[in-house]
């Protein structure tokens, strides 16, 4: 859980990120579709949940680019997590209401997949975090299957602070013959530009077209 801190005299964007820290503070969301469809029949075929393996592929994507994992420390210094783990929603149907359930990322989909398994089946009790804690390098998932969106924002109101992303899944939709999840994308601008999310994209969808290199 090493955090990494940004030598701002050195870095890039360093105006840009006081601009959009200071001056104009912003975040934005861009909604995008992905193709899963061959994916979807694998884990047919093999029994698995849809969620985790989601769950796993943004994370998977996350962990790749820093953009995705800045934010600030106690000391308000800007820096990223070497290694950051999805918190994520899941739904009680007996309270209606959902937990924020977190699990730790691991690489290898077998070993996060199974810890997935184990972390919702104990703490899936509606109440809002039935953990004992939530780590700082954590970043959130939610998924309304329930609704399919071609738009999605979400208003965080911390005063501009909260630079780590959010992530929105989406009822699928059927689009000649193929299977698309919709994928609500929420950053903050002043660490991470659309440049930032065009290669996540790119990189998510590259995920779910070659499953094979690592749903084993």
């Amino acid at each position: 859980m090493n955090f990494i801190e940004i030598q701002m005299e050195q870095w890039a964007r360093k105006a840009h990120y006081e601009h959009y820290k200071n001056n104009v503070r912003c975040s934005y969301s861009v909604t995008v579709d992905i193709d899963i469809s061959n994916l979807l029949n694998r884990l047919k075929e093999q029994g698995m949940k849809a969620y985790p393996v989601q769950i796993y592929m943004l994370s998977t994507v996350v962990n790749q680019f820093s953009e995705f994992r800045m934010t600030t420390n106690a000391e308000q210094h800007l820096g990223y997590w070497e290694v950051i783990d999805p918190i994520y929603t899941v739904l009680n149907p007996n309270t209606e209401t959902f937990s924020a359930v977190w699990t730790r990322y691991n690489s290898c989909f077998n070993t996060f997949y199974r810890a997935y398994l184990q972390d919702t089946a104990k703490y899936t009790s509606g109440s809002l975090f039935p953990q004992e804690h939530v780590p700082p390098n954590a970043f959130n998932i939610s998924s309304v299957p329930w609704l399919d969106f071609t738009a999605f924002n979400i208003n965080v109101f911390s005063d501009g602070n909260y630079l780590l992303p959010i992530f929105t899944i989406g009822k699928y939709k059927k689009e000649n013959d193929k299977t698309m999840m919709p994928l609500a994308i929420q950053c903050h601008h002043a660490v991470c530009d659309g440049y930032h999310v065009g290669k996540f994209v790119e990189a998510l969808r590259e995920m779910a077209i070659n499953y094979n290199k690592w749903l084993l």
